[in-house]
This record gives structure tokens, C-alpha cells and sequence, in this order.
């Protein structure tokens, strides 16, 4: 992998990946939608050890939508059985590299022993100072928010905060992302030009790259592409371009 060109003084603080297109890999190749989520496995691998790298400190992965519960039931507990042996296999070398592993969403729904392999992952990762990997499981945006709704209402309905004090850092404090930045530079794989109900509240100055390949095909050299264009874009928060004195594709915008 050839790095000419990229900055490294100039790399986003938090890159998030919509992992999409498993199962139009599986099908273009004459093969089961659960082929292509064994396939992406490498990619998430590939991902995470390049940001590690480079010193990428935040990395989420869209692993498992709260919509993707609506798939064929044969499709989801195989992939249930993929992530819990991912999470087992790579605990020692998230250990060995320093990787903190966070989990955001409804957890609860996940099968237990899926669960207890997550929890203990993350437990034994938690002093891990290296990099931190956010997986997104039975997540929604929406639910993130509503959830987040209802805690401050509750907190305002005993008195714990004003209704006219609540603001952009109050509602921030209570969205799951709470402990990490918002994202820089989102990545979606696979040409698809939406969302998907993902971060909704924390990507409103982040910088989209959409990219026609699938994931499973997606490794170094085509995430080097999405930096290198994340390095060619100017962020100017709301600014003009006179208001800019000098780049700031790796400045992240305080909440």
C-alpha cells in the first residue's frame, strides 16, 4: 500500500463506516448472503488495524442495524454466530494492540450468549488506550435519540435541570456517543446514497464519502482513497472560505 500523498498530520480524529453490500458481493459471485458477511470480516479487520496505523483514534463500525432484526431469521442468528466468534478471536489482539472496544445500541435484543461475549469484550478492553472501536449493534439513530429524549425529560420533569437550559452539549451528554467525538468522515460502501438511520444527531458537519464498492471488497487501498478525498475537502463549519486560514479536514467540531 503505497501512502504517497497522505498527510498524516491532517487524518480525521473519527471515521465511521456504513458496512454495506455483503450479500450483492455473495450474490454477483453465485454464493449465499452469508458468504459476503464471512468476506467483510476481512475488511473490518483491514480497517481497523490501518487506522490503528496511521493513529486514527475513533473508529465505528454500522455492524447490525435495529432494521436488520427484519431479515430472514436463517440470515440472523448466522450472523449472530459470526460476530460472537469475531468478538472472541480478536479480543486477544485488540488486547495485544491497545484497542478499546466500545458497543452502542440495543444490546438487549442480542442473543445472550452473543451478549455475554460482547460484555466481556468490552470489559477486558476498557483501560485500552490505543485506539477505540465503536460497533453499532441493533442500533438506530431515532432510537438513540428518542432514548435520549426521555432522559432529559425525565431529568427535567425531577428537577434535576431547567427545560430552558437544555441545549446542543445537554442533548450531546445523552446521546450513546457521549464519550467519543462526532464523526469526521463517514464512509458508506457500496454506491447506496442514503443514511441508513445511522448517527443521525452527530454527522451534521461530517464529511460524506460514498464509495461504489462493496465491503467485502473494500480494504486498504480503497480506504486510503476516502482519506486522501477527506484531505482535499474544506470545512468550514458554516464559515466562508475567507474566514479560513489554513485547513481543517482534521479539526473535529467541539460539542
Amino acid at each position: 500500500m503505497n501512502l504517497r500523498g497522505l498527510d498524516k498530520s491532517r487524518l480525521p480524529r473519527h471515521v465511521a463506516i456504513i458496512m454495506d453490500g455483503n450479500g450483492r458481493w455473495a450474490r454477483l459471485r453465485g454464493k449465499g448472503r452469508i458468504e459476503g458477511h464471512r468476506r467483510g470480516r476481512a475488511s473490518v479487520r483491514a480497517v481497523v488495524e490501518m487506522s490503528r496505523k496511521l493513529g486514527i483514534p475513533y473508529l465505528s463500525l454500522y455492524a447490525f442495524s435495529t432494521e436488520n432484526w427484519l431479515r430472514p431469521k436463517e440470515e440472523v442468528h448466522a450472523l449472530m454466530g459470526l460476530l460472537e466468534h469475531y468478538l472472541a478471536v480478536e479480543q486477544p489482539k485488540m488486547m495485544r494492540h491497545g484497542i478499546r472496544l466500545l458497543a452502542i445500541g440495543d444490546k438487549y435484543r442480542l442473543p445472550p450468549p452473543v451478549l455475554r461475549t460482547l460484555e466481556r469484550a468490552v470489559k477486558a478492553t476498557q483501560k485500552n488506550q490505543g485506539m477505540t472501536v465503536v460497533l453499532a449493534l441493533s442500533y438506530s439513530g431515532r432510537d438513540d435519540i428518542v432514548r435520549m429524549v426521555q432522559a432529559v425529560a425525565r431529568e427535567a420533569k425531577e428537577g434535576a435541570c431547567a427545560i430552558e437550559d437544555i441545549n446542543e452539549e445537554v442533548i450531546s451528554a445523552h446521546m450513546e456517543t457521549r464519550s467519543i467525538p462526532d464523526p469526521d468522515l463517514l464512509i458508506r460502501t457500496s454506491g447506496e446514497m442514503r443514511i441508513s438511520n445511522f448517527f443521525l444527531w452527530q454527522i451534521p458537519y461530517t464529511e460524506l464519502y460514498i464509495t461504489p464498492t462493496l465491503w467485502p471488497d473494500f480494504r486498504e487501498e480503497e480506504y486510503l482513497q476516502a482519506l486522501l478525498e477527506f484531505q482535499r475537502r474544506r470545512r468550514r463549519f458554516g464559515r466562508t472560505d475567507e474566514q479560513i486560514t489554513q485547513p481543517l479536514c482534521s479539526v473535529g467540531r467541539n460539542r
